[in-house]
């Protein structure tokens, strides 16, 4: 998948001035008027929002990269970027060889068809001969570790097993580039185990590995290499303990401001409730009712 780039080079992903907007006019709420008032000035910024903005970084085969960040800061927008799924609004990405991510698979799968289908078709929409695709079903399955549901519809699955299969076939096609998004925080302790030496494994092979994750042991234990992405833009890049103490310093910091932002306004309203308080009640007490002793 290569958008803007020349397809020669030593990078596996290679990302200049990546930008993705999203235009908050298009509403549900809007009337062909304001739809078309709207088109016609386009150039006005003002209702736009840019989930990632000028972001810059290049990977070489056998590296791992962590991205971090807090909510909404653009991480998994940023993966749907690198796998095709989403068209960035400006910038070029390169994203050479094959590419298996997560965000295909769980798209592509069959509610209606079982487990086994499934990797069928898998094979077949990402062109893998089905004889080649019957011989890797066969890793899948026991890597997936799902027992019988391998042949129940997917629809009967629990989010825990839908992840297990599409981890299961993700890493199972030799892929490239491979494009995780929370995947290892998922199952077991054996399974995620498990994940993380299949995810060694290829990044030993020399495969470029992206993974999204709020866990940060596995940033620090598994990949070479963070980034911390924040409001859409790139804070950080290098060593992942430097990178992740980073993240946790800034995240104490943002959570004391809402701390002390709620104190505030707490303390401001007590003050309003006392201030108007019963100053302004009669001297003989609440109104309709009688004085004591009366």
């Amino acid at each position: 998948m290569t958008m803007g780039l020349a397809p020669a080079g030593k990078y596996a992903v290679e990302v200049e001035g990546l930008g993705v907007r999203y235009s908050l006019r298009l509403t549900q709420k809007n009337t062909l008027r304001q739809t078309v008032a709207n088109l016609a000035h386009r150039g006005n910024d003002e209702q736009a929002f840019w989930a990632l903005k000028d972001v810059n970084f290049r990977m070489v085969h056998g590296e791992s990269l962590a991205v971090i960040g807090p909510n909404g800061a653009g991480k998994s927008t940023l993966l749907q970027v690198l796998a095709g799924i989403i068209t960035p609004s400006e910038g070029v990405v390169d994203v050479r060889g094959h590419v298996s991510s997560l965000l295909m698979l769980g798209a592509g799968f069959d509610q209606e068809l079982t487990g086994r289908e499934n990797i069928t078709l898998v094979g077949a929409f990402m062109g893998i001969p089905h004889r080649e695709m019957e011989e890797r079903s066969i890793r899948m399955i026991d890597f997936a570790d799902i027992g019988q549901f391998i042949d129940a519809p997917v629809k009967t699955y629990s989010s825990g097993m839908r992840a297990r299969l599409g981890f299961a076939i993700a890493t199972n096609v030799d892929p490239d580039v491979l494009l995780l998004d929370e995947v290892l925080a998922t199952g077991d302790q054996v399974f995620r185990e498990k994940s993380m030496a299949r995810v060694r494994e290829l990044a030993r092979a020399a495969k470029a590995i992206v993974l999204v994750t709020h866990d940060m042991n596995w940033v620090t234990e598994f990949c070479n290499r963070a980034m911390l992405l924040e409001h859409g833009r790139i804070v950080a890049e290098g060593a992942p303990a430097t990178v992740v103490a980073l993240h946790q310093e800034h995240s104490l910091a943002v959570r004391a401001q809402k701390v002390a932002e709620i104190a505030a306004m707490l303390g401001s309203t007590a003050g309003t409730v006392e201030g108007v308080g019963f100053a302004k009640l009669p001297a003989s007490g609440l109104p309709g009712t009688k004085p004591k002793g009366k």
